[in-house]
């Protein structure tokens, strides 16, 4: 892609405010992933202050997540010659060097307001370093459908004890923090809360930005006993004590990646056999449905103990054969996670 080009379709992102990355590495893609991409670094993306009372306690905040993990596909020509962007005016159909754009928002339908960079450079001013705690509450008061991006904090310099403090205090209460918070010409709710290793900063979604279920009217519908005792069994009979993040596995990315291995030894990409989904549509005999469900062989007690059937595999490649190959960045080899059934509907 083109450092000066973008295509038309990325100009209301620019118009409004938003920048789009360009440049030799970025490319026209789907889905993420880096060539030859490496572990996730620990690289603090600011130093901010918790303010905790009359105590201020230094620290750096981290992105908690990655969201570039997945296959990424170049979009090439047919000879396979990489292809570039560019920011095209839609007015007389020109190309626009990055020099020649400004930013803007649209207050109306194609009407901007423009802004000069030192306009934007004051509107982000407004951001603060300091994270200013109002409140604590009980941590599980918070419905997780108000969570949107976390963050990890860490001690900077000479913040070690008082933030130790802090997070012991909390663990011991059993509350977390709100704090009230200025980032990037936004002001955030956040959530301060203990995890085994440290703090981690949550922010909140506005009570403006979350949907309810009340809006979807959802018909009330009651139910039997005898119905409510057989879902009761099947829940205890894969009822697991918590939830374990390194036992599920992104299986379609492997699968991918697997054909990408063959695809590049010369072999023919198999057709992935999809699994067969129970038919939709309204459940007839709930009991009969529940009790097959619990009476399935192989199903859930397979899962508890690891041997769920599984499709053959297809060849592989021996290990050692793509070792020059770059752009793709693979897993490190594990055991099969088990497999979690799910009761079919009849």
């Amino acid at each position: 892609m083109s450092p000066d080009a973008v295509s038309p379709v990325d100009w209301p992102r620019v118009a409004n405010g938003w920048s789009v990355r360009t440049g030799a590495a970025c490319k026209a893609v789907s889905a993420f992933g880096r060539p030859g991409g490496t572990d996730m670094a620990a690289r603090s993306i600011a130093s901010l202050t918790l303010g905790f009372g009359l105590v201020s306690i230094p620290v750096k905040l981290f992105s908690a997540t990655e969201s570039s993990a997945n296959v990424r596909f170049n979009l090439l020509t047919k000879d396979g010659s990489r292809v570039r962007q560019q920011y095209i005016s839609e007015k007389d159909g020109k190309v626009v060097e990055r020099a020649e754009m400004v930013k803007g928002y649209e207050f109306e339908k194609d009407k901007f307001v423009l802004f000069e960079p030192s306009e934007l450079k004051a509107l982000e001013e407004g951001s603060s370093h300091v994270v200013d705690i109002v409140a604590f509450v009980p941590e599980k008061s918070i419905d997780p459908i108000y969570y949107d991006k976390a963050y990890m904090l860490a001690p900077d310099k000479r913040g070690g004890k008082p933030y130790a403090l802090l997070a012991e205090a909390m663990r011991k209460s059993g509350r977390c923090a709100l704090a009230r918070w200025s980032w990037k010409t936004k002001r955030y709710v956040v959530q301060v809360r203990p995890a085994e290793d440290g703090l981690m900063l949550q922010q909140l979604f506005f009570a403006d930005e979350v949907r309810s279920l009340k809006d979807l009217n959802i018909e009330k519908v009651d139910v039997t006993q005898a119905e409510l005792d057989l879902a009761m069994q099947l829940i205890d009979q894969i009822a697991e004590d918590g939830y374990d993040p390194s036992a599920y596995k992104d299986e379609e990315k492997v699968r991918v990646l697997e054909a990408i291995d063959r695809k590049i030894a010369g072999q023919q990409i198999v057709a992935h056999e999809e699994v067969e989904s129970p038919a939709s549509g309204q459940v007839i005999d709930l009991m009969e449905a529940l009790r097959a469900s619990l009476g399935k062989k192989g199903g859930a007690a397979a899962s508890a103990n690891g041997k769920a059937a599984r499709a053959p595999e297809p060849e592989t490649i021996p290990a050692g054969a793509l070792k020059e190959r770059k752009g793709v960045r693979r897993a490190p080899a594990a055991a099969p996670a088990p497999a979690r059934a799910r009761a079919s509907k009849k």
